[in-house]
């Protein structure tokens, strides 16, 4: 079933339940978008490939749960991205960012301008294109500061793409380890420090022990 075809269903079956939506139907993020309701380009479905991807993001939103425990300050949900396809949690140094430059395809600039309004260490999953053909973890600093990227983090398995601007941690790299929740924590724990060091982030006022996600902290 083509993109267009099955967007007309859904836009009917809508209609019948008597609710109005308003889509915009041209998608984000990529280099050449074709509007949903003209697109019978893509029309392949493969189940088992969205079976593993779907377990992978599951296993993910665990270890990114259950490292945003850790932080007292501003951060986001683990959140994903329909444009990009990718899964990610974002912490924030509640300093104001330089203006953000834009220019991710067919993104309006204004809404990466304020994506990136104030200083973030993001992290997330990503299952690759582009500038890599693999899926992988990522890590990245806005802005940049220096030093960032020629700080060693860990695990081993981990390095700076500067096609990227991001570090990267291979998705093998961790699914093969002893102790994949180890490794994935390690790397978002090394890469937040980085970020947070090189900017000189207040740390001591944004940092605590590692917590239980949805389970509230007693009170000293």
């Amino acid at each position: 079933m083509s993109v267009a075809r099955f967007y007309a269903l859904v836009m009917g079956a809508l209609a019948e339940l008597g609710i109005t939506v308003a889509i915009d139907e041209t998608p984000n993020e990529l280099p050449q978008p074709i509007r949903f309701s003209l697109d019978q380009q893509h029309a392949s479905y493969d189940p088992g490939a969205v079976g593993r991807f779907h377990a992978v993001l599951v296993s993910a939103d665990r270890v990114f749960k259950q490292f945003r425990t850790a932080f007292l300050g501003k951060a986001s949900p683990v959140h994903f991205f329909w444009g990009s396809f990718d899964l990610a949690v974002t912490r924030f140094s509640g300093r104001r960012a330089p203006l953000h430059p834009g220019g991710v395809p067919h993104l309006p600039d204004a809404v990466a301008a304020e994506a990136y309004s104030h200083e973030v260490s993001s992290a997330g999953f990503w299952p690759g294109g582009g500038a890599i053909d693999y899926p992988a973890f990522y890590s990245y600093a806005y802005p940049e500061p220096k030093g960032f990227r020629a700080t060693q983090v860990r695990p081993d398995a981990a390095s700076f793409n500067t096609d990227l601007g991001e570090f990267i941690l291979p998705y093998d790299a961790v699914r093969t380890t002893a102790d994949p929740d180890q490794a994935l924590l390690e790397f978002l724990q090394s890469t937040y420090e980085a970020a947070a060091n090189a900017a000189k982030w207040d740390r001591d006022a944004l940092e605590c022990g590692m917590g239980q996600p949805g389970v509230p902290r007693r009170l000293a």
